[in-house]
Parts: C-alpha cells; sequence; structure tokens
C-alpha cells in the first residue's frame, strides 16, 4: 500500500473529539458536566458530597474521560437528590457525547478487585435503559455518605444515558472497597464500549442499524 493511501486509511478513520457540556437545574439543584470520551483521565468534582467525588474520579482515572461536574443542591435535607441528579446530567452528557453511537465497540465488561472485593461489570451503549444491580453493600454508610445511593446513582445514570449496565459482586465484606471497585469496573467497562473500532468506524453498531 502506498504511502498515500495508508494516510488517507487513517484519516477515514478519524473521529470528532466527542465531548458534551449538560446543564441541568431543578428547585433542588444545579448542576453541570462536562465530558471529553477520549480524554487523558482529568477530573475536577466539586458536588458538595465528598465520597461522589471520590467516585467520579474512579470514572474519569479509569475510564480516561476527562469530566468536570459542578453541582450545588439541598444538602441540608440530605445528598439525594444531588446524587441523582449528578448521574441523571452525567448520563445525558454522555448520551450527548456518543452522538448516533457510530462508530463504537457498544459492548464494554470488566472485573475490578479492590482487596477482598470483586465486582464484574457488563455494559451495553443498546439505547434501552436498564439496570441490574447485585451489591450487597454491609454497612447503611461510608463515611456520611448514605450507601443506598449508590443505587439510585446507577438508575440515574442508566436512564439518561439509555445503557444496559449489569453489576454483580463476586466477593467483598468492605462497604468503600465494594462501591470504589464498582466504579472502578464501570469506568473500565464504559471505555471499552465507547472506543471506536475501526472495521466498522462509520457505522452504527447493530444489525437493526440504529441504537
Amino acid at each position: 500500500m502506498q504511502t498515500s493511501d495508508r494516510l488517507t486509511n487513517l484519516a477515514q478513520l478519524t473521529v470528532p473529539t466527542r465531548t458534551a457540556t449538560v446543564s441541568r437545574t431543578t428547585g433542588e439543584t444545579d448542576v453541570q458536566v462536562t465530558l471529553n470520551l477520549d480524554g487523558t483521565g482529568q477530573c475536577a468534582a466539586k458536588t458538595g458530597i465528598p465520597f461522589l467525588d471520590h467516585m467520579l474520579h474512579q470514572i474519569s482515572s479509569h475510564g480516561l474521560i476527562d469530566l468536570h461536574v459542578q453541582a450545588t443542591g439541598d444538602l441540608e435535607i440530605d445528598d439525594h437528590h444531588t446524587n441523582e441528579d449528578v448521574g441523571i446530567t452525567l448520563g445525558m452528557a454522555l448520551a450527548k457525547a456518543l452522538g448516533d453511537r457510530k462508530g463504537i465497540i457498544r459492548f464494554g465488561h470488566f472485573v475490578a478487585p479492590l482487596d477482598e472485593a470483586l465486582i464484574q461489570v457488563a455494559l451495553d451503549f443498546s439505547g434501552r435503559p436498564h439496570l441490574s444491580y447485585g451489591l450487597e453493600i454491609p454497612t447503611q454508610r461510608v463515611g456520611t455518605y448514605d450507601t443506598q445511593l449508590v443505587r439510585e446513582f446507577f438508575v440515574a445514570i442508566v436512564n439518561h444515558s439509555q445503557m444496559t449496565l449489569h453489576i454483580r459482586q463476586l466477593d467483598g465484606i468492605n462497604s468503600h472497597h465494594i462501591i470504589e471497585a464498582t466504579f472502578k469496573a464501570l469506568a473500565r467497562s464504559l471505555r471499552m464500549a465507547a472506543e471506536i473500532d475501526p472495521r466498522r468506524a462509520h457505522t452504527i453498531p447493530s444489525s437493526k442499524g440504529v441504537l
């Protein structure tokens, strides 16, 4: 193959930088999310919920997603509204950055260990939101964070990114380890699923032709 032909083929595989900024304001929260799916894992998260910020850093670092999250909410009540609305806005930003999902691998999976915890995540950017949630977190709180909010975060991100997400806990007794391993496994699964497949960089990854 001539050099010019190789350069042409490489150019044909080039896709625009996949970025999105989404703002969502309600009577309870004000959330802004900016992300770059083709980033290097740079993260700035300020939600007012320290443990959630820590988990957003896991998504960014291990998913190689540049992520900026700014949120204010009615934390004087509890963390529920802010936690959920960050998940909603992040899901909306993922959907916007993926666009028509042309060329993506679409499926992602990963098994992440963190000390005694072992978590399996599998996802599909199917266009059909579904969550199968199999975590058994033994304590009510990690620090000040209510561990019931983990499921609420995933419900929100699934519904608004329109992904199918399965989470399985294979092992684990420490709540922090279980949750963090879940976010790390999600991050690596997102990274895999959002990558461009060079064999069909310009087609929808579905036999139906649409997602």
